[in-house]
């Protein structure tokens, strides 16, 4: 039996969005075409692919294993098409970018710039989603370079150091912790709402593990899906948050925020470079991460 492609291209779409209607939209095919190409598709397997009920579709056990086929088959046929793109060089193409937030928001622009000049031909694609978010992404072949903030657990994927990030405590400009003349002891965390990022995020999981090493347990908690936005609460007073210093820089320039220094803790992370073993890397990748790797150029940012 050999399987139609069209209508696995439906099925895929489907599972990957979750719904008839969104895969339509992605496809830009009406919803009734979708639907009889999956019911063709089932009668040609001869098996039931998906779970239909009024919140969504999921597939079954036999779905959900041709869907990481189908996975692995639609990311060649874009490496192909890319690939021979490419053989004409760097003068078109697309490169797509995934980043986790806090370097999508603060880090990125200027490496996509310097691409831009050098490569102007080439589309660039940026992709924002959390640490989790960007490794699925990766695993499925859906991005060319993945840089994230925290560990990742996806077993696809390798996970190289890239750079250094400094994490500072931030609080309101008239918090008690503002107008300290020598570091605070951490254990004042304790009686603190602390702000945090949704879980997923590479800066929660780095914050908390260095909390509990030095048994720091914040009075309440508050999470919050953005950095800009836990910047925006800290500054009305709302609580205190441990961020990326290169995140706040602005702020505390304008007097927006104040960073406050704690005794004995020192929180730094790295961040990491997402590959795929064996994945061929086309020559927009293959620049791009060359250009990640110039120390010289982009040097690890320093709190002032």
């Amino acid at each position: 039996m050999s399987l139609n492609l069209h209508l696995l291209r439906m099925f895929a779409a489907v599972v990957q969005t979750g719904s008839f209607s969104r895969a339509a939209e992605a496809l830009n095919i009406s919803q009734p075409a979708i639907s009889k190409g999956v019911r063709d598709f089932e009668l040609q397997v001869g098996c039931r692919l998906l779970n239909r009920s009024p919140k969504g579709v999921v597939p079954t056990t036999e779905g959900l294993a041709l869907s990481r086929h189908a996975e692995t088959l639609f990311a060649a046929e874009r490496a192909a098409e890319e690939e021979l793109s490419a053989l004409r060089g760097l003068h078109n193409g697309s490169l797509r970018i995934g980043a986790s937030t806090t370097i999508a928001t603060y880090m990125i622009a200027r490496y996509l710039g310097t691409f831009h000049r050098a490569h102007p031909g080439v589309d660039l694609h940026l992709v924002s989603a959390n640490t989790r978010d960007i490794a699925e992404q990766m695993s499925a072949q859906d991005i060319d370079i993945g840089l994230v903030e925290g560990p990742i657990e996806e077993r696809n994927i390798v996970a190289e150091p890239w750079r250094t990030d400094v994490m500072k405590l931030i609080v309101a400009p008239d918090h008690a912790f503002a107008a300290a003349k020598e570091a605070i002891d951490p254990k004042r965390l304790d009686d603190e709402v602390l702000i945090l990022r949704e879980p997923g995020s590479g800066s929660r999981e780095v914050v908390t593990q260095a909390l509990t090493a030095h048994s720091i347990e914040p009075l309440r908690t508050l999470e919050i899906g953005s950095t800009a936005a836990i910047k925006q609460v800290v500054a009305a007073g709302l609580g205190v948050s441990i961020v990326s210093a290169v995140s706040v820089k602005d702020q505390v320039q304008l007097g927006h925020l104040k960073i406050a220094a704690m005794q004995g803790v020192q929180i730094e992370r790295t961040l990491w470079r997402l590959k795929v073993p064996g994945r061929i890397a086309m020559p927009a990748a293959r620049a791009f991460e060359k250009m990640l790797d110039d120390r010289k150029t982009f040097p690890d940012e320093k709190p002032d």
